[in-house]
């Protein structure tokens, strides 16, 4: 089927023109964008490391973070090596296939990532307006559910994406304005009808706003209109603690999404959103691990256990 397609097809690889074109940018960018990939791979395995190995952060919660920091850790090797390889060299290629397998797991990553979010927004909200109750909505059993549901629901909606991807003939052009191969970047180079794909990529974005954006949106209202009651102060407090790094990463990652599909058909506004890409795709997995970890005890607790642990 792999050699039909590409038969199909002139083109047989693609070349990213990148963030910028300018010479003297390329070697900053190089080590700004190096600097964050170290940063984001060591933050994530670092996060994933302490919840493993330390016993009082095995709750729900933490078990959220922890496929957030997976999903984070394996989202920063689709993108981020290829473009920094095109920082220091003359032209950044992919072939057909690399570039089909790279949609496949943006697609698999940033929708996974997106229902995780929603998951650890429920979890807050059974938390703080269910309590009593909370060992019993948030067992291990229906944890391990939701997260399998978010990997499923992110697999078929990469395998949308990029089965309809692989229909669409490229005959001329083939250089991505992107420094990845996405999804409105690669419909400009289409020279057959691109009709299928665009109503794919609107119905899988209307089930995210519907499903992750109302549970979200419904979650922190409930919590809300909770703290709101609440006569303690000390009580107050808590409930802000355990969702104010959710909220920041929510806000985030939605508000750079939206601005990158706001206006997904023109030329501009598919170059502009190349660069509001950067916020989810490199700017998010790395500060992840640095909201989640430096405004919270459990894990400054953690690491305090685990470092002891190393040095005795």
């Amino acid at each position: 089927m792999q050699m039909a397609v590409e038969n199909d097809s002139s083109v047989t690889e693609f070349v990213f023109r990148g963030l910028t074109d300018q010479p003297e940018f390329q070697l900053p960018l190089f080590f700004v964008f190096l600097l964050n990939y170290t940063a984001t791979v060591m933050g994530n395995l670092s996060l994933m490391f302490l919840i493993g190995l330390n016993s009082h952060l095995h709750t729900p919660m933490y078990f959220f973070l922890f496929n957030l920091s997976l999903v984070d850790f394996c989202y920063s090797f689709v993108c981020t090596p290829k473009m920094l390889m095109g920082f220091v060299s003359e032209k950044s290629i992919i072939s057909y296939t690399g570039c089909m397998t790279q949609l496949f797991f943006f697609c698999f990553f940033v929708n996974s990532e997106c229902y995780v979010l929603t998951a650890m927004a429920y979890d807050r909200y059974v938390a703080i307006c269910k309590p009593l109750i909370y060992a019993i909505l948030m067992s291990p059993r229906m944890c391990s559910l939701l997260m399998i549901g978010s990997y499923l629901m992110g697999f078929a909606s990469a395998m949308a994406h990029t089965g309809c991807m692989i229909r669409l003939s490229f005959c001329d052009s083939n250089i991505i304005n992107h420094y990845m191969c996405e999804i409105f970047p690669l419909l400009q180079l289409s020279c057959s009808s691109t009709y299928a794909n665009e109503l794919v990529s609107s119905l899988i974005a209307c089930i995210v706003v519907i499903v992750s954006g109302l549970v979200i949106l419904t979650s922190y209202v409930s919590i809300l209109l909770n703290i709101v009651h609440m006569s303690s102060a000390t009580g107050w407090s808590k409930a802000m603690g355990t969702c104010g790094s959710h909220i920041i990463t929510v806000s985030i990652f939605y508000g750079s999404g939206l601005l990158t599909y706001v206006k997904p058909a023109s030329a501009d506004s598919v170059g502009q959103g190349k660069f509001f890409s950067v916020f989810y795709t490199l700017m998010v997995p790395m500060l992840n691990p640095l909201i989640y970890s430096l405004r919270n005890k459990d894990v400054k607790l953690a690491v305090k256990r685990t470092m002891r642990r190393i040095t005795m």
